[in-house]
């Protein structure tokens, strides 16, 4: 079968699905945002019933992560995913979600060849990643004479 370029793509402009590109960046905003509200709400409620500032970030980030595992693991969380996309996945209810769900999955296992050998596997790359970048910023700062 021989066929050129532009037959061959405009074969696969019909097979693909259109761009849902706006409704994606859309849905990522408001489900994103909703959650960085949520979050302020929380620190704000924190704070009126008497925690000092520090306190109430930390609990509201307590919050957020049981909120996030607690949704995994009802099954909400990947309803609210497909409508928020990149959105669920970036605030810290996104991390909840990324360690509670191959807990979950691999609970069958058992709890240590399960449970404690996969709960990271999601999640793992982002923390040694996310610590080995930090450090290489640290040491780029101190050669700088930033710190």
């Amino acid at each position: 079968m021989n066929i050129s370029q532009t037959e061959y793509g405009k074969m696969v402009g019909k097979a693909s699905p259109a761009s849902r590109i706006v409704r994606d960046c859309t849905g990522a905003f408001l489900i994103g945002g909703f959650i960085c509200i949520a979050g302020q709400a929380l620190t704000d409620a924190f704070s009126a019933l008497g925690a000092d500032l520090k306190d109430s970030r930390c609990l509201t980030s307590v919050t957020l992560i049981f909120l996030g595992a607690l949704f995994t693991a009802l099954g909400w969380y990947d309803n609210i995913a497909k409508i928020g996309g990149a959105g669920t996945l970036v605030p810290i209810t996104g991390f909840s979600n990324a360690v509670a769900s191959p807990a979950m999955e691999f609970k069958s296992e058992g709890f240590i060849p399960g449970v404690g050998a996969k709960m990271f596997i999601i999640a793992g790359p982002v923390i040694v990643y996310g610590t080995v970048a930090s450090v290489l910023y640290g040491v780029f700062k101190l050669i700088m004479g930033i710190i």
